[in-house]
């Protein structure tokens, strides 16, 4: 199994590129289901796990992998399936989500497959909102479902969600009338996290679901209301991982643009390491965070809101 995984860094070229690679598994059963390579760290024969009382019966157990203690979620009965069999029959994918690292367990493993994003689609909309993928894909004619982990690990291990009081007394000072950032994340519960942090500092926002989404509305807001982007649009905050169009190339084509070219851009992502940084110096983004901390986030938005502030406050 090590094998599957022993080239992962040069599958990190593809970014930028609007493509990615897929990890696909089993969770007991032949349907397919996918997460991106980039936070996968290495795939295992599953170990015997330490099991926890009182846990979330979705957790397994705990294990240590490499010096670190993971726990372990049966992805399967995270996203409504039954348990998972025997884990000792199944394997390990330990994957970095969130600045956290964390063990799923699947049934089995099936391989990677080179993608473009525009293969991949949003869900239908007819699978509401309690939904567990943030995307589909076709695969030798097979759907493959593309798990939203991020909604697994909200929903199994819970995230905070409120700005520090210091921060919402902070943003409170400016004047943010008529002002207002630009979302774009194809996960719902990404896309509520971040606008509960701007709620909280009173910045209003517009949300897109995908890079694609993003920049029509951007370009539609520069041929009809060019004001609303050069006075209003304090900053577009945009995930990496979406369909149709990924962050990195939604960062190229807005620099593309002249009239869009200005804007601040801010990506925000479970995807962390080294990489994504020089990844963001190349396609001309302005900051990267990873997700999903509120006062980080926070302190990344008051501080453009400054920036912001002093440009067309002193301008006016």
């Amino acid at each position: 199994m090590s094998s599957l995984l022993d080239d992962v860094n040069q599958h990190t070229q593809l970014a930028g590129y609007n493509r990615l690679e897929i990890l696909m598994f089993r969770l007991g059963g032949k349907q397919r289901y996918g997460i991106n390579v980039f936070k996968v760290q290495e795939v295992i024969q599953c170990p015997p796990l330490t099991k926890l009382p009182n846990a979330n019966p979705i957790v397994r157990g705990i294990v240590n992998i490499r010096g670190k203690t993971l726990s372990v979620i049966d992805l399967a009965m995270a996203i409504g399936k039954r348990p998972l069999a025997d884990e000792k029959d199944c394997f390990l994918v330990v994957a970095e989500y969130n600045r956290v690292i964390q063990g799923f367990l699947v049934s089995g493993m099936d391989r990677i497959v080179n993608m473009n994003w525009e293969e991949i689609k949003p869900p239908p909309k007819m699978m509401g909102s309690a939904c567990y993928l943030t995307a589909i894909t076709s695969v030798d004619d097979e759907f493959v479902e593309i798990i939203d982990v991020e909604k697994v690990l909200a929903d199994v291990i819970g995230m905070r969600m409120d700005v520090s009081q210091d921060k919402i007394e902070e943003g409170s000072c400016f004047n943010l009338t008529e002002r207002f950032m630009l979302v774009v994340d194809d996960s719902a519960v990404a896309r509520k996290q971040i606008q509960r942090t701007l709620d909280q500092l009173g910045v209003a926002s517009v949300v897109a679901k995908n890079g694609r989404e993003g920049l029509d509305l951007l370009q539609r807001w520069a041929d009809n209301e060019p004001d609303k982007i050069e006075h209003h649009l304090m900053m577009v905050i945009s995930d990496v991982e979406m369909p149709e169009m990924d962050g990195y190339t939604l960062t190229t084509e807005i620099r593309k643009d002249a009239r869009l070219a200005p804007l601040y851009i801010m990506l925000h992502t479970s995807l962390s390491g080294v990489f994504n940084t020089a990844m963001v110096e190349k396609v001309g983004a302005n900051e990267f965070i990873s997700k999903y901390d509120p006062d980080i986030l926070g302190a990344a938005v008051l501080g453009q809101i400054k920036r912001f502030s002093d440009a067309h406050d002193t301008a006016a």
